[in-house]
């Protein structure tokens, strides 16, 4: 997966399969680097997530000590959300992934969404 975007306020926003499917679609409503960017979207392949409406997840980077503090909120107004318990189960993967970049210069999970189990 890709995510496609000129990443500034107002631009679009979509997550990309490596066939060019589109799963998610939205728009980039703040962009303020490197400390903050927030993302509207809405899911487009399972009919009952895109039923749900858009959803919205801000990113925030924050200065602390010596390192750098990820702040992720990831919200839609609705009760009892679908798409938010998917999206928990695959941060914590897209996170794991990220630390161990940023520790090794490699990423731990290389298929961390087999094909079977994409959204």
């Amino acid at each position: 997966m890709h995510c496609e975007s000129q990443w500034t306020a107002g631009s679009s926003w979509k997550l990309v399969s490596p066939d060019g499917q589109i799963f998610d679609a939205g728009e980039i409503v703040e962009a303020e680097p490197p400390r903050r960017l927030v993302i509207r979207w809405q899911h487009q392949n399972k009919p009952e997530l895109r039923a749900e409406g858009a959803s919205l997840c801000t990113m925030e980077l924050e200065p602390s000590g010596v390192a750098v503090k990820l702040s992720i909120t990831h919200t839609i107004e609705r009760e009892l959300s679908q798409l938010i318990a998917a999206v928990s189960g695959g941060w914590p993967k897209v996170l794991s992934n990220l630390k161990s970049l940023l520790e090794t210069g490699s990423i731990a999970l290389q298929d961390p969404y087999p094909a079977a189990n994409q959204h």
